[in-house]
Formats: structure tokens, sequence, C-alpha cells
């Protein structure tokens, strides 16, 4: 865009009238309305010449121009300047446009071709285009020779889109896009328009009114409550192929993997992306977590939620920074050897009036049964994942934030609440599906489709569900059908709800009283090989009233730490993967609240309970780095002949004490004692040919907090007969506490 009038000459003799337009046309384009504004606006060979049309409404004058000319075309009223030029041909031309107080000279946005192409439309048509991300929104580039931006959005039912933002002075009465066929895509290619500009789309409804809209597919977005799209462009290169060839041949079910959980708002609160990048992967990285997972990152206009209200599904949160300074905080967590994953909301969507809620005036994104649109927990709209269209949108999302992100895994929230059409529904509150049952068969074919799609085009990526039911087949193949007749929904890993519930249970319990209880703690191995499982502590579990995990546990101060030490102990060496939830590393006792995020003065050397809580987290590096470095504890956690109970029946006692094994038959030992008294000498049959035990770790230790009850000196298996084996052995056990034995 340049000022002056690029030394053409004044020449407008040869302008003549226009035709006139039709005046129903006319008035459709002039509100908003019409389907096709290139067939009006713009250069067109007729009759006698060439008609130039503009739309420019606050404009005094529009002149044509290009080489050796300058056309004064007439003025319409209304913003429409027209006129005929006695020319062969269409010229390389631009309009110079005069306001009151200035004269610019810009490229003629309706001298373009549509700048999507053909097999762009047909795959959004068919509802599968996986980079859709490439086809719709804002894309900054250059076309017939000319660098702008080109606009696409989806809007079916809009009578007529216009693109507005700070370039038209978020007036849109001269920037109008046109329909492309049957797919319901707008498009227009804007010259002069760039990274940065901020944009929306006005859509006129069906029903003749207008909305606007930020952009379903932004990249970037205004810092809420400010909710505009902003067009972007990456400029991140991407030091971390090192992480990502490692990642591919990696296989998840059989690596060790240990997540720490946070909500990055307020982990440090105040602390942007790169900064964060600065202070998270070293911590992370002390303490031995392999991966981290945040809590959503999509752009949520209510800090409230979590990040789990999403408006913006294709941007990264503003709060904290821009698309690259989060790649920037991700690329650091690769390089310092920690995975990703982030927490991907596709069950609903908030009801604002600027985002995805009846988007193009009618129902769109969420289902048009209201019933089935209304989400009864959150005041939320479920997708319409019958739509193929919308299917598109989320199976594309997943896709954008792996590869576009480098995210090494989703965990996909309330998952349940897709599943079943009658999920918090009353009798009567829904309609079964076409065989009579409660599945939601267009929500399982669209995480079947997702699951497929991510696992094919991102080697390494593991997708993980929150599902809280027993659905059969969470982590089965999508190919492989189940006794339910349906395939599986094709997770690599599934949240295992029911061993986080019935553990906390017992573990609440009064050490006298846990006796009565004891199966909650053995229930788990009974399904613990029919799914892949996470075993999480999360933010749900700290939050609302339920306490923190240390405030969980009973007894005083010394007894809540150390029934906290046994239980992360019993955890980490209990088949699945770990989830510890921010704060949890170091015996918060507060719940967690987003508004100031971990209580880290607890950590604080002046205060005087410090060592306490630095215990704690003593305890859970070692108990990662351990973890790490021994295969029985995730070589085979998928396969029933890696874990071998030797007393899960010790009710009386309060003692729980298994094996693991790795592929080759190495075992370790775990033994639980959640009863607050010493047990000395307590046989232990373990395998044949392990001739001496030595313990690898003790939740007990005074390093962490404990009493210091330990086996410092190697135990010799013994030629007595126990549990089922020929040899055992005589550990002491510390009270409320977890040791790991290995032979040497």
């Amino acid at each position: 865009m340049t000022n002056g009038n690029s030394g053409t000459s004044h020449n407008s003799r040869g302008v003549r009238p226009a035709p006139p337009l039709d005046p129903g046309e006319r008035a459709r384009l002039l509100d908003g309305s019409y389907h096709d504004p290139h067939a009006l606006l713009g250069a067109h060979p007729v009759r006698g010449g060439v008609v130039f049309r503009a739309l420019r409404p606050y404009a005094r004058e529009v002149a044509v121009t290009a080489r050796g000319l300058r056309a004064d075309l007439i003025d319409e009223g209304d913003g429409v300047f027209a006129g005929l030029l006695p020319l062969r041909d269409i010229p390389d031309y631009r309009l110079l446009v005069t306001y009151e107080d200035n004269e610019v000279e810009v490229h003629d946005p309706y001298r373009f071709l549509p700048a999507l192409g053909d097999l762009d439309l047909h795959l959004v048509g068919e509802g599968r285009h996986e980079e859709l991300w490439r086809a719709l929104g804002a894309q900054p580039m250059t076309w017939q020779g000319v660098t702008g931006t080109r606009f696409t959005v989806w809007a079916p039912n809009a009578r007529g889109v216009r693109v507005v933002g700070d370039f038209t002075y978020w007036d849109g009465t001269a920037t109008p896009m046109r329909s492309l066929g049957g797919t319901g895509v707008w498009e227009l290619f804007l010259p002069g328009v760039g990274e940065g500009a901020l944009y929306k789309f006005e859509i006129t409804r069906p029903d003749g009114t207008h909305t606007l809209r930020a952009d379903p597919m932004a990249r970037q977005t205004e810092a809420p409550p400010a909710n505009a799209s902003i067009v972007h462009t990456s400029h991140h290169t991407w030091r971390d192929e090192a992480w990502l060839i490692h990642r591919a041949g990696r296989a998840v079910h059989s690596s060790p993997l240990s997540i720490y959980e946070l909500h990055l708002p307020s982990w440090r609160p105040g602390l942007t992306y790169r900064q964060l990048a600065e202070q998270l992967p070293a911590y992370v990285a002390d303490l031995g977590f392999t991966h981290v997972e945040l809590m959503p990152v999509a752009e949520h206009p209510f800090g409230g939620s979590w990040g789990y209200q999403v408006t913006g599904f294709y941007a990264p949160t503003a709060r904290l920074g821009t698309p690259d300074d989060f790649k920037f905080l991700i690329d650091a967590l690769h390089r310092a050897g920690i995975g990703v994953l982030v927490d991907w909301v596709p069950a609903h969507f908030p009801k604002d009036d600027w985002a995805l809620a009846e988007f193009d005036g009618r129902t769109l994104y969420e289902h048009e049964d209201p019933a089935r649109a209304a989400h009864p927990d959150w005041g939320t709209l479920e997708f319409d994942y019958g739509r193929k269209e919308v299917r598109n949108f989320l199976v594309a999302n997943a896709v954008y934030w792996c590869e576009e992100f480098h995210i090494d895994g989703l965990r996909v929230d309330a998952v349940a609440s897709m599943l079943y059409l009658d999920y918090s529904r009353e009798p009567g509150e829904w309609s079964p599906n076409a065989n009579g049952g409660r599945e939601n068969l267009d929500a399982v074919a669209f995480l079947q489709e997702m699951n497929a799609t991510v696992y094919r085009r991102c080697p390494g990526v593991v997708t993980v569900a929150e599902e809280s039911t027993a659905w059969d087949g969470v982590t089965r193949a999508t190919h492989h059908v189940g006794p339910s007749g349906f395939g599986g929904l094709g997770f690599g890993l599934k949240w295992n709800m029911g061993w986080m519930h019935d553990s906390l249970e017992y573990m609440a319990k009064e050490p006298v009283h846990r006796k009565y209880h004891h199966h909650e703690m053995t229930f788990s191995m009974v399904y613990a090989y029919s799914e892949n499982y996470v075993l999480p502590i999360s933010h749900d579990e700290v939050v609302h009233g339920k306490r923190s995990l240390a405030a969980k546990m009973p007894g005083d101060w010394w007894q809540q730490r150390a029934n906290h030490r046994a239980y992360l102990g019993y955890m980490w060496a209990h088949p699945g993967k770990q989830l510890l939830f921010m704060g949890q590393e170091f015996a918060q006792g507060a719940e967690w609240s987003e508004g100031h995020g971990p209580d880290w003065w607890l950590l604080d050397p002046s205060y005087s309970a410090e060592p306490d809580h630095r215990g704690v987290r003593d305890l859970v590096r070692d108990l990662n780095h351990t973890y790490a470095a021994t295969p029985a504890l995730w070589q085979r956690d998928t396969e029933p002949e890696g874990f071998a109970w030797i007393d899960g029946e010790a009710s009386e006692d309060n003692v729980f004490a298994f094996l693991r094994y790795d592929a080759d038959g190495g075992p370790l030992l775990a033994v639980s004692n959640f009863s607050p008294v010493v047990r000395h000498e307590y046989r232990l049959g373990v395998p044949n040919g392990f001739t001496v035990w030595h313990e690898v770790l003790n939740t007990d230790a005074t390093r962490y907090g404990g009493s210091g009850v330990s086996n410092p000196d190697p135990l010799k298996a013994e030629s007595v007969p126990s549990h089922g084996h020929r040899t055992s052995i005589l550990p002491v056990l510390p009270p409320l506490a977890t040791v790991w034995l290995r032979p040497v």
C-alpha cells in the first residue's frame, strides 16, 4: 500500500457511466448479503470496454490507475464508484482512493481469482482435510504476485460474510467475501494485510441480522477479555530434531512415563511462555519426570474454567505470549528431555456470542437438537460429531497441535460425556441411538477417526482418554471389535479413575479401619490389564473441597506426610504410568487455586517446616530416578506376566506386597505397610534363584522426613517356603511406608 498516484496522467474523459446494478443485487451487496461480490466489484469486460466498480463507503473519490492511465470513477452513491473505460483488456491496475485527509493507492481485492484451490475445497466439502488450518482461517501469502492475506471461513448458513478488522476500521462494508460453491466456504484475498492484523468475520444470518465472530480457525488471538483474531505467521525455528527422532522410535507402553501435571498460568504466576522456558524444564528434569501435562492451553475467555471452555481451538492462550513463544517453551522442554502432553477438549464449547455458538445464525458446530446440544453439567454446547465438517474441524485440530507445536500427546478431556447419550441426563431427557442403545455412535466414530489419524500421521505421539466408565476397548485398536460390538476407540492410554477413587478412599481411613477396606487397594489388579492405564492424581482431586493429597491423609502432620510418601511409593510401583499434579510433589497442605498456584513458600529455607516439604520432594525425585532406572517398573506395564502378588491378603497387617518383572524376568519387590507400627522380620516369599536382596528405596528414610527404620544390610533368602515360593526373606517394614527391594 503506497501513497500518491504513481506518476500516472490524469485522464477521465473516456469514462462513461457503467451499466447500472440490479437494485436487488446492489441492496444485498451494501447489506453484506451477497454471495458473489466479485461478480459486481472489480473489473469486467463488457460490450464497449471494461467496467470498473469499487465499494469504498468513506471515500471522496476513487480512480483507476495503470501504466499511463488515471481514470476517475463516477460516484454512484452509498460508497459505490463505477465507470466504463474503452479498453480492450483488463490492465494491471490499482485503485487510488481519496479520503478527507489522505490518499492511498491499493490493489483491488476484487481483481483476484480465488486463492483456495479445488483440492482444498473438495477435501473441506468431504470433511477429510487433515490439514484444515492450511485451508481455512487467515493465511498470509503472495497471490498473483501480490502480498496479502487470504481469509476463508466455513459458514454454510450465512447469507453473506464480510471481513472486518483494524485494517477496515472495523467496518466490513468494503470487504464482502465470496461463496465458493456448495462447500459453505467464503473467501477473500486482501492485498496489503499482513501478520499482526486484527480481524473478525461479520456474518449476515439467514434472518438478515448481523453477528460479529472471531475466526474458529484463528491461530492467534488477543489476550482475554479482548477476543479479536490475529493474522499469524510462525517464525520459530525448531531445535528438537533429536527429541522427535527418539520419540518416533520409542514404544510408549514399554517405556518409563512419569507425568507432572500443571496449570501453566499459575505454576509461577505472572511468567510468560519464554520465562517459563527458563524455569520449568530444569525443575521437571531435576525431579526426574519424563513428561509434563499442561492443562488446556487453547484460548479460553474465562480463566476460572482452567482452559476447559475453549473458544480458540487453534490458538494457544495469549495470556502468556504468542504462538511462537509457546513453541519456544515446548522446544526448551524437548531439549531438556521432557515430553509434552496437553489437555484437549473436544467434548464441548461455551456459548459466547462472538465464538462458535450458532456461528452463522443456525446450529452449526453444535447439534441441531437442543436436547443433544446442551451439555447438562457445564452450561456449554456439545459438538455435532455426526456432521462431517465438524468432525473434520476437531480431527484436524488434534493433528494441528501435534504437527505444528510438536506436542507429544493429547489427553482428551471428558470422554465419557461424549460416549453416552444419557450422560447426566434423566429418563425422558435423551433419545436412544438407531440401535436402541445409549451409545453416541457419532462420537464413537469421531474418536476412532481422531485416534487413527493422529497415530498414522504423528509417530511417537500418544493419546490418553480421561474416561471414567467401564466402556469396553478404550485403548483397543479401532479395527478390533470387542464383545460390545464396537471397534476399539484407539487411545494409547486411559486414566484409571477406579484405581484413583479406590486408593484415595482407602488412604483416607484411619489405619485401624483400613483392614475393612483392604480390597479397595487390591481390586485394581482384577482389571489392570483390561486397558493401558495411567494412574492419575490430577488437579481434579485437589480442588473444590477435596483437599490436597497430604491433607486427605489421616493422623497428625507426621502421619499425614508418612501416608503421603507411602502412597506415592505404592503408586510408582503399581502397574501403569504415573501422573502427579503440581504442589503434591512437596506435600502442599492447601488445595490448589488458579489464582495463586502452588505454595512455593513452603520450600523457603527460612520457613520452619521447610525440611518436611523438601523431604517429600526429594522422595519424588528419587522415585522418578529409581523408576526410570528399573525396567521392571515399566517394561511390562501392559502384560499380566509383569506383575505377581506376594501377599495381597494381609488385611490385618495393612500390608501389600507384590513383584514387578522386567522383560528378562528380573524382579522388583514392593512392600507397603499402611499401619503406624514397625513390623520386624516380616516374612515374605520371593522367587527362587535370587539369594540376596537389598533395599533400593524406603519412603521412611530420614532424609524424606521419616523415622529412619530401614533394611541397611542385604537380606539373604532363606530356604523357608512362604507365599507359594520355596524361599523367603525377613525384612523390617517401617511404619506407614513403602520399601522397594531388588536382588543383588
